[in-house]
C-alpha cells in the first residue's frame, strides 16, 4: 500500500465499513456503500477502456456523485477534472480540450452546453448524466448515471496503484484562462488533505498503514459550503473521508443559508468551511432573523479561505456563535494549505497575520529570504510537497514553480511580509495589486477597511488607469440602505484603519457584487464595471 488516494480511502472503508460516510439530502451512505458505488463507476469506465492517466470531467453540482466520481477515477488511476458548471460553451470547449477529457459526468441541467462544447472533441467519447429533474434533452451518446452503475460490477477489480498517480485541479485565479495544477497523490495528501492528522494534534502519518489508527472514536461531521469544483471543498471532503468522518453535503444548487444551518443541527456538524464574508454574511443574517430556529450546539469551528474574511464580519459571527473557533486558512491550488490564523473571541481587529510551518518563507525580488520586522514585501513561497507544474503549460510552470539553491519552491503570487514575531502578514495577490502614484495598494486591505462601514454590505476594489496617478483606487460597493454614499465621508472612514493613499478615489454603486460560485472575488467583472460606469468621468 502506498500514499495513493484510492488505497488510503479503501483502507478506511475496510476499517469502518458501517460508519456513516456521506449525507446528501435523502441519500445516506456508509463507507461500504460509498465504496461500492465508486467501484461500480470505476468498473464502468474501465469497461470503456478508461484507465491510467486518462482524464474524466466532473461538471456537477455538489452531491454524492461528485465524490463517487473522484474516488472512481483514483481507483483506476485516472484523473478527475473539475469543471466549472457556470462556464459558457466557449469556455467549456477550451477546458475540455485543454484537459484532454475522454469522459464526462454532467448534471442534466448542464447537458445542452456540454453537448455543444463536446461536439468537436474527438477524445471525449464517454458521457454520463445525473438526473436532476430538469427537462433538458439527453444526447443519444449520453448514458444515465444510475443505470450505468446498476449494470457495473461492485467489486474492486483494480490493479496496483502508485503514490505518483496524478491529482489535477483547475484554477482560474483572478485573470486568464483556467490552468490545471498537477500534483502527485502523495504530495496533495500531505499538503492539503490532512496527512493523516486532520486536527493537527499528532503530526503527519509516517506510513499509509497508520491512517486507520487515527480514526477518532467519535463521529466527526464536516460540511463544505463551497462547490466541489473548487479545491478547498475537495480537500475538506477527502480530509473527512480519510479520518473516517461524516461528510455532510447540503442540497445541491445555489448557496442557501437556511439549508446549511439546518444541516448543522440535523447532522451534528462540528466544522463548516466557507469562503469569507460573502458566505458568512447571509449565515449571520439568517441566525439574527431566527435566533431560536437552529441548533448549532455541535458546531466547534468555522474555517474560511479563498476570499476576504474581514474582522468586522468575524466579530459578528463570534457574537452570534460565542465560544466557536474561527480559522482563517492560507493556501492556494498551487501550494495546498500553508498556514492559519485562529480567532476565538470577538474584538478581533488584526490584519491577516498567519502562523506558518517550516516549509514556508517570504522571498524578496532576489529570491532571498525576507528578514523578520524588515517591512519588506515579498512573495510567499512553499517547498516540500508541491505540485509538478501546470498541465500543458511549461512557461507558466517555470514562472510559478522555481528551483532555488537546489530546492523546488511554489511561488503562486501571494505578497507578504514577515513580522517581528515570525508571523506572516498577507497583503494580497500581486496580480491584483494597484500602483497609484508609485505606491502599491492591495485590494484586500482596502476591502477589509470598507467592510467596517455601516452602509456597505459587500465591496470589491480595483485599479483603473489615471493620467496623474498611473492608477486610482476604485471601490465598487453594495449599499445596505440602497443609498448613494458620499466619497469624502467614505475616505475619512477608511483613514481610520488604512493610509490615506489607499482610500478609494472613486466609488461605484452596484446592485450586487458579482462573485464566483465559490464566493471568490471576480476582479475581471469589477474592473470592467468600474470602467463602464466611470469612463472618462473618473477623477
Amino acid at each position: 500500500m502506498q500514499f495513493n488516494l484510492a488505497d488510503l480511502f479503501e483502507s478506511i472503508v475496510d476499517a469502518c465499513p458501517d460508519n456513516p460516510a456521506l449525507v446528501c439530502e435523502q441519500r445516506r451512505l456508509t463507507y461500504a456503500q460509498l465504496d461500492e458505488r465508486a467501484n461500480r463507476l470505476a468498473n464502468y469506465w474501465q469497461s470503456l477502456g478508461i484507465g491510467k492517466d486518462d482524464h474524466v470531467g466532473l461538471q456537477l453540482c455538489n452531491g454524492s456523485e461528485y465524490i463517487e466520481g473522484m474516488l472512481a477515477a483514483y481507483k483506476i488511476r485516472a484523473v478527475p477534472i473539475n469543471i466549472n458548471y457556470n462556464y459558457v460553451e466557449a469556455e467549456l470547449a477550451y477546458i475540455y480540450d485543454n484537459a484532454d477529457l475522454v469522459g464526462l459526468v454532467c448534471h442534466r441541467q448542464f447537458l445542452a452546453r456540454a453537448a455543444s462544447a463536446a461536439a468537436d472533441q474527438s477524445r471525449l467519447t464517454s458521457m454520463l448524466y445525473v438526473e436532476d429533474g430538469s427537462d433538458i434533452e439527453v444526447p443519444a451518446n449520453c448514458a444515465a448515471y444510475e443505470a450505468a452503475l446498476s449494470e457495473a460490477s461492485p467489486e474492486r477489480n483494480f490493479g496496483e496503484r502508485s503514490q505518483d498517480d496524478l491529482y489535477i485541479v483547475y484554477t482560474g485565479g483572478t485573470t486568464g484562462m483556467p490552468k490545471g495544477v498537477m500534483w502527485r497523490h502523495i504530495d496533495i495528501f500531505f499538503s492539503a488533505m490532512g496527512g493523516g492528522d486532520p486536527d493537527n494534534s499528532k503530526g503527519p502519518i509516517k506510513s499509509p498503514e497508520e491512517l486507520v489508527e487515527r480514526i477518532p472514536p467519535m463521529e466527526m461531521a464536516s460540511l463544505p459550503v463551497p462547490p466541489f469544483m473548487h479545491a478547498a471543498a475537495q480537500w475538506l471532503a477527502m480530509n473527512t473521508l480519510f479520518s473516517g468522518g461524516k461528510l455532510v453535503i447540503p442540497a445541491s444548487g445555489a448557496f442557501n443559508a437556511k439549508q446549511i444551518l439546518q444541516a448543522v443541527g440535523d447532522e451534528k456538524v462540528i466544522l463548516i468551511v466557507i469562503v469569507g464574508d460573502a458566505m458568512a454574511i447571509p449565515l449571520c443574517d439568517e441566525l439574527e432573523a431566527n435566533p431560536e430556529k437552529y441548533d448549532t450546539s455541535s458546531l466547534f469551528a468555522i474555517a474560511s479561505g479563498g476570499a476576504l474574511f474581514s474582522p468586522t464580519i468575524k466579530n459578528r459571527v463570534l457574537q452570534l456563535l460565542p465560544g466557536r473557533m474561527i480559522i482563517d486558512g492560507l493556501g492556494s491550488s498551487e501550494t495546498g494549505a500553508m498556514g492559519n490564523k485562529i480567532s476565538a473571541e470577538s474584538g478581533d481587529s488584526d490584519q491577516p497575520r498567519f502562523m506558518v510551518g517550516e516549509y514556508m518563507i517570504v522571498l524578496d525580488d532576489n529570491n532571498q529570504p525576507v528578514q523578520a520586522g524588515s517591512g519588506v514585501i515579498g512573495r510567499l513561497a512553499k517547498k516540500g510537497h508541491v505540485p509538478l507544474g501546470y498541465y500543458k503549460a511549461p512557461e507558466k510552470s517555470a514562472e510559478t514553480f522555481v528551483e532555488i539553491n537546489g530546492e523546488r519552491w511554489a511561488i503562486p503570487g501571494d505578497m507578504a511580509s514577515v513580522e517581528d514575531d515570525g508571523t506572516i502578514l498577507l497583503h494580497g495577490r500581486g496580480s491584483t495589486s494597484i500602483n497609484t502614484g508609485g505606491e502599491k495598494v492591495f485590494p484586500e486591505e482596502v476591502e477589509a477597511a470598507l467592510k467596517g462601514h455601516p452602509d456597505i454590505s459587500d465591496t470589491l476594489v480595483v485599479g483603473i488607469p489615471d493620467e496623474r496617478w498611473g492608477q486610482i483606487v476604485v471601490a465598487l460597493y453594495q449599499s445596505s440602505s440602497g443609498e448613494e454614499l458620499d466619497l469624502e465621508q467614505v475616505r475619512d472612514f477608511c483613514r481610520g484603519t488604512i493610509a490615506g493613499y489607499k482610500a478609494p478615489r472613486a466609488l461605484v454603486k452596484v446592485d450586487q457584487i458579482k462573485r464566483t460560485p465559490a464566493a471568490k472575488a471576480d476582479y475581471v467583472w469589477a474592473k470592467a464595471e468600474a470602467l463602464a460606469q466611470l469612463g472618462s468621468e473618473a477623477p
